[in-house]
């Protein structure tokens, strides 16, 4: 997305959030109970947090305070509630995992509450599960789920389960894909991904030079051919920013085949907002990043359209990202979370 673009998006990202706001405070409330159907705390109040006792008292019920966050979250996942008659090891439940954990374009879960330790995690040999709870994506940047992608997450799911001789709760199709269509509504105006063209104002560059520009910021090779990234803090978080050129220069370099190699006029700078911590200042690195980068290669920040980028469009794209961070924040959603990073991925 263009500098251009993104100004104008999230511009209209704030009227929309507004009146999606209140929709989403009951979506959120009601999804929660959803969720916690099957822990239900009684009905007089209970604290936020009760860290759970040395031992429970004879007979004493399942106590809700056992239960820890899961990975997946009812705001961004149709859950189903996977009951056992008696626990299970964790290599019976990965002796029966289905082959893959997608349905279409979507990425499933199925977690398990260990006995022990009242955590639910991804099951693991060694370990005894008392309950399984299996969850579909709702919506990601490919779109919201569609009936045949909830109905292959349903068949897969309900053969897993008829394996291990649970009982599948599944939540009702026309319902999880109207969820989904609203969650994409809402979402898609939120995704801000801010590219700006660093192009040559003269020499071009050969691959090493800017590689080597690159690095004395911090940058350091992906996983793709002509892609750089800036690591971000927390080991496994992905990439504050994306410095990227011509694939196609990139593999003929790596094959040395240079006859085809040639220089390169412009790279382009990326900043996916939504998946870093607004407190990290993604925004602040990928700006200095850019000036950097320009003063170092004789190069000038445009935006799709070839119209350099001034300091005053800069500064403006900051506010407005201010207002986006807020936003995100005050739907559960806020950059760098784990739902935000599987939502807008």
């Amino acid at each position: 997305m263009s500098l251009t673009t993104a100004l104008a998006l999230l511009g209209g990202a704030v009227l929309l959030v507004l009146a999606l706001q209140a929709w989403w405070g009951l979506r959120r409330a009601r999804a929660r109970r959803v969720a916690a159907g099957a822990v239900a705390a009684p009905a007089a109040a209970a604290p936020e947090r009760i860290e759970p006792a040395l031992g429970p008292a004879v007979d004493a019920p399942p106590r809700p305070a056992l239960r820890r966050a899961a990975r997946l979250d009812a705001l961004i996942d149709a859950i189903v509630p996977l009951a056992l008659e008696q626990p299970v090891s964790g290599e019976a439940v990965i002796a029966h995992l289905p082959a893959t954990r997608r349905a279409g374009s979507k990425p499933f879960y199925i977690e398990g509450l260990d006995t022990e330790t009242g955590d639910w995690e991804a099951p693991a040999p060694g370990r005894r599960y008392g309950e399984l709870q299996a969850g579909v994506q709702l919506a990601s940047r490919s779109g919201a789920l569609n009936e045949i992608e909830y109905s292959e997450f349903v068949q897969k799911v309900q053969a897993f389960a008829d394996a291990l001789g649970a009982s599948a709760d599944v939540p009702d199709m026309l319902e999880v894909v109207a969820r989904a269509r609203e969650l994409d509504a809402m979402a898609s105006p939120l995704d801000a991904q801010l590219t700006v063209t660093l192009r040559a104002n003269g020499v071009a560059w050969s691959l090493g030079y800017l590689q080597q520009a690159a690095a004395r910021l911090g940058f350091v090779p992906g996983s793709l051919p002509g892609r750089l990234v800036l690591p971000g803090a927390e080991d496994g978080a992905p990439p504050v920013l994306v410095l990227a050129v011509d694939a196609q220069v990139a593999l003929a370099e790596q094959a040395g085949d240079l006859g085809q190699a040639h220089a390169l006029r412009e790279c382009t700078l990326t900043l996916d907002v939504p998946q870093t911590p607004a407190a990290a200042e993604p925004f602040p690195a990928w700006h200095q990043a850019a000036n950097a980068l320009c003063d170092e290669l004789d190069a000038t920040a445009c935006d799709d359209q070839g119209t350099p980028v001034t300091l005053q469009a800069f500064a403006a794209i900051g506010r407005e990202l201010e207002q986006l961070y807020q936003r995100l924040e005050a739907l559960d959603l806020a950059a760098g979370s784990p739902a935000a990073r599987r939502l807008f991925s």
